[in-house]
This record gives C-alpha cells, sequence and structure tokens, in this order.
C-alpha cells in the first residue's frame, strides 16, 4: 500500500512539474547563449577593439560567465587557426559570433548555416563582398565599418609638413581593407600634386627590408589600418627614425610606439558599437535588417617625443586640436 501511494505522490508530482514547465516555457532547460569572439592577431589596436566589445555588451546587460558564454579565439594570424576556430563555433551552435578585423569576419562569414556574423573594424564591407549594402547588408553579416578619416589624415600631414611631396605606403597585399584605405588616400593625394609610393608585404617578416628601402625615397610614410604592419611596428619605426622620416599611421594605437600624429577614431569606440550590435543580435534583432555602422567622432594624437627627435615642429593648431579633443604623448 505504501509504495502504491509512493508512485501516485511521484507520478502526481511529476504531472505538476510538467505542467508548469509547458505554462511557462522559459523554465525548461535553456543553455546559457555563447557569443564566439574571434581575432586576428594580437596588437595593441585589435586588442582594444575586443575590449570595447566587453564593454558594449556589458552596457546592454550581457556578461560573461552570468547571462552569456564568451568563447573568445585569437588566431595570431594564422589563416588555418581561423578556420578551425570558426569551424568550432558553429560546432558549439553560437549565438552570434564576432569577427575583430576583415580575415576574422571573412571567416566566419565562409562558415555555412545562419549563425549572426558581426563586424568589428572592417574598412570596405561591400568591397569584400561581405554585405549588400550599408543599409540593407542582406545576409547574415553586419557591424562596424572601421572608417578612418583618411582626408582628415591627410590634411594632417599637409599641416606638419606643408612642402610634401612624396609619401611612402606600406601596407599588406593581402589585406583588403588596408588595400581600400591605401586606393583612397593616393587618389586623394594626388589632387594635391603630392606622389604616392605604395610599398606592399606579405607577412611581418617583409617590413624590415620593404622600410629600409623606402625611407631613401619618401619624405614621410603613412601606414592605413593595417594588421600585419601593426604587429611590427616596431621594426618599421627602427628603419624611418635613423633616417628621419616621419610616420603617420591611421590607428591611434600606433602613436605611442613612435608613430608621429594622426587624428583617428578611437578603436575601443569601435569595439563598444560593435558589442552592442551583438547585443541587439541577442534580443532578437535580424543582422539583415541592421544597417552598417560607424564611429564618426576623430581625436588628434602627437607623439612630442617622436617630435622632437625627428626635429619636426608641430604647429599650434594641431597642438590645440589634440589639447581639446586628443591627446599629447611625452
Amino acid at each position: 500500500m505504501k509504495r502504491l501511494i509512493t508512485t501516485i505522490v511521484a507520478i502526481f508530482t511529476f504531472l505538476i512539474v510538467a505542467f508548469i514547465v509547458e505554462l511557462h516555457p522559459t523554465s525548461r532547460l535553456n543553455p546559457t547563449p555563447t557569443v564566439g569572439i574571434l581575432q586576428t592577431m594580437s596588437h595593441p589596436a585589435l586588442d582594444q577593439i575586443h575590449k570595447g566589445i566587453i564593454q558594449g555588451l556589458k552596457e546592454e546587460g550581457y556578461i560573461n560567465h552570468k547571462n552569456i558564454k564568451i568563447d573568445f579565439q585569437n588566431a595570431q594570424g594564422d589563416q588555418s587557426n581561423l578556420k578551425s576556430m570558426s569551424d568550432q563555433f558553429q560546432n558549439q551552435n553560437a549565438a552570434v559570433t564576432i569577427g575583430i578585423a576583415t580575415p576574422a569576419v571573412q571567416s566566419l562569414a565562409n562558415e555555412s548555416g545562419n549563425t549572426p556574423v558581426i563586424m568589428g573594424a572592417v574598412s570596405d564591407p561591400i568591397g569584400t563582398s561581405l554585405v549588400k549594402s550599408m543599409r540593407h547588408p542582406g545576409g547574415k553579416v553586419t557591424g562596424v565599418q572601421d572608417k578612418q578619416p583618411v582626408g582628415v589624415q591627410l590634411d594632417l600631414i599637409r599641416t606638419i609638413m606643408p612642402k610634401i611631396k612624396t609619401i611612402g605606403v606600406i601596407y599588406t597585399s593581402s589585406d583588403d581593407s588596408s588595400a581600400a584605405e591605401y586606393r583612397e588616400f593616393k587618389n586623394l593625394a594626388e589632387k594635391h600634386h603630392i606622389t604616392i609610393r605604395p610599398y606592399t608585404i606579405t607577412s611581418t617578416n617583409d617590413i624590415e627590408q620593404v622600410a629600409q628601402t623606402m625611407v631613401n625615397k619618401v619624405k614621410a610614410v603613412y601606414v592605413p589600418t593595417d594588421n600585419t604592419v601593426a604587429s611590427g611596428i616596431a621594426t618599421l619605426l627602427k628603419a624611418t627614425n635613423a633616417e628621419k622620416i616621419p610616420v603617420f599611421p591611421a590607428a591611434d594605437t600606433m602613436i605611442k610606439p613612435g608613430g608621429l600624429a594622426t587624428r583617428s577614431v578611437s578603436q575601443f569606440d569601435m569595439g563598444i558599437l560593435t558589442g552592442k550590435m551583438a547585443a541587439q543580435v541577442l534580443k532578437g534583432k535580424k543582422p539583415e535588417d541592421m544597417p552598417v555602422r560607424r564611429v564618426t567622432n576623430y581625436e588628434t594624437v602627437i607623439n612630442e617625443k617622436t617630435a622632437q627627435n625627428l626635429g619636426i615642429t608641430i604647429p599650434d593648431s594641431v597642438i590645440k586640436a589634440a589639447q581639446k579633443k586628443g591627446r599629447i604623448i611625452k
């Protein structure tokens, strides 16, 4: 008799629990959503974007180990790593994936299935075939465009070096975003009758030899948003400093190591915006309906010590701009 009563109670309890779960589907087993973050390689600019992504997610209420699981992977510049890490996110059924820099985003976008992909800093989303249009991406990819104010950066160079006639541009030939910035810079410079000499590399191993060749033929160097050059910026600066050639990088994170000056958008702010867009996907938005966004505010950043070492006088107007909105590194 006791066994019968126990069995009846167990069945009754099971039915009650099942009824409650049916009424409240959210009480069912619901795994914490995985946010996969894939970074192309390590250097300060991309690291700042990563930090910004975490902050952007947090500002939207998503915190690692609380209501999301963040799986962060760094390919360290290895294409095969990008593929295997993208596959890993796919196997985990990630709710959304985020690529930091163009190669990472392209790898994630090439995965089969419809897992949403958020771009973290891609200079040319249309040219790289990641989206159909900026307003209507039309697929599983959207995110943040790394749109540096190239025209403003050229104006800064001309303000600091008003007699400049020849500028070298060093960039990675396989980096679509970097190549796009080079072309934009070249077109703008030629309108001011400035000769642009391009120097391409395939890896950081090329920088030393290419830089030594370049410094004998130009009066200044412009570095687009280029992950490979950023990783080897110390090697580039060693060659340019020896010949008193200033380097004007697109990204502000290359100023502290020894770049002379820039006017650029914040990598950290781009990361925050990327994180916020990923949060929108977690809340139910579809990438195809989310316009590509970009950070429009820029800052003036100067390395005072570099200017002194190169014997270059920074105009007062540039110094005031950095004091008002930017930084002066001493």
